[in-house]
């Protein structure tokens, strides 16, 4: 995730960071404007036909859709980011229940299950993350036997349930600071489930499709609205609109999964060691 200052204008405007869409989108840019030279070319100075050209009549067409089109990409781009905003209030639970069981837990239980507890609940959010990535890191650790081929957050979760319940059997714990802990003990598995539905569950495909399509098909036929107007400055001006439409999309497309490693993505990996840092001095 990039951090930033929002108030540094200068920063913003005059500097070129990794994250922007200009990278990406400058042979497509550059290949547009060389289609748009090439077709005002052809009606101006091949064909020579009259500014009044019925040809030159699409750009009614293009103030028809512009509108409708300007609302689809703002649909777009806030739906995306709504599934960035819940995966990391998903996350930001996950900080906050982690941190709430083990206050409970410290008060509860003895040494032994302290060191359990202090390496599981932080292990829990790493499979979290590293299930979000389709990823798999072994830890060298004696507490619980993880295998791999199955749903690894459910295995950490299943083996800190076994051992509250062991607990209570034993009559450590009491049926009251028994449900006290069941709160956050079935958070973990809600907090999994919401971003395994973010991740899994894209935006449709004939959606997306379709803005890519109406994208190419609005910028691809500028030029026969614009090419009697600004001539051949139309090259720069087509290629910057297609910046600003494309980039929409683009920055859309990166923020709609955000656990990832993209620059614009959760900070998966520092919420982590948070989680691990606090619990750690929670139970110390």
């Amino acid at each position: 995730m990039v951090y930033y200052n929002p108030r540094e204008w200068f920063s913003f405007v005059f500097r070129f960071h990794k994250a922007e869409t200009l990278r990406e989108l400058f042979p497509l840019m550059t290949a547009v404007g060389a289609y748009s030279a090439i077709v005002t070319f052809l009606l101006i100075d091949y064909f020579e036909l009259p500014k009044t050209s019925i040809i030159t009549k699409i750009i009614y067409i293009h103030q028809t859709i512009g509108f409708v089109f300007s609302l689809l990409l703002a649909f777009r781009i806030n739906s995306a980011y709504d599934r960035w905003w819940e995966g990391r209030k998903l996350w930001g639970s996950l900080t906050n229940n982690s941190r709430n069981f083990a206050i409970k837990l410290k008060y509860l239980v003895g040494e032994m299950e302290i060191a359990y507890f202090r390496y599981l609940i932080p292990l829990y959010a790493r499979v979290l993350r590293d299930h979000l990535r389709d990823k798999y890191h072994p830890e060298d650790q004696e507490f619980v036997h993880i295998n791999p081929s199955q749903h690894v957050p459910n295995q950490i979760a299943s083996a800190m349930m076994k051992d509250i319940y062991r607990l209570n059997k034993e009559g450590q714990i009491n049926m009251e600071q028994l449900l006290s802990l069941n709160t956050e003990m079935t958070s973990f598995t809600d907090i999994c489930g919401g971003c395994e539905r973010i991740k899994k569950t894209p935006i449709p495909f004939s959606y997306s499709v379709f803005i890519k399509k109406f994208i190419f098909s609005y910028i691809m036929t500028l030029p026969f609205a614009w090419a009697f107007e600004l001539k051949y400055f139309i090259v720069p001006v087509i290629a910057f609109v297609l910046f600003v439409f494309a980039s929409i999309e683009l920055i859309a497309e990166e923020i709609e999964d955000p656990f990832g490693h993209d620059a614009n993505d959760l900070p998966l990996d520092n919420i982590c060691e948070n989680i691990d840092k606090h619990v750690g001095e929670i139970l110390s």
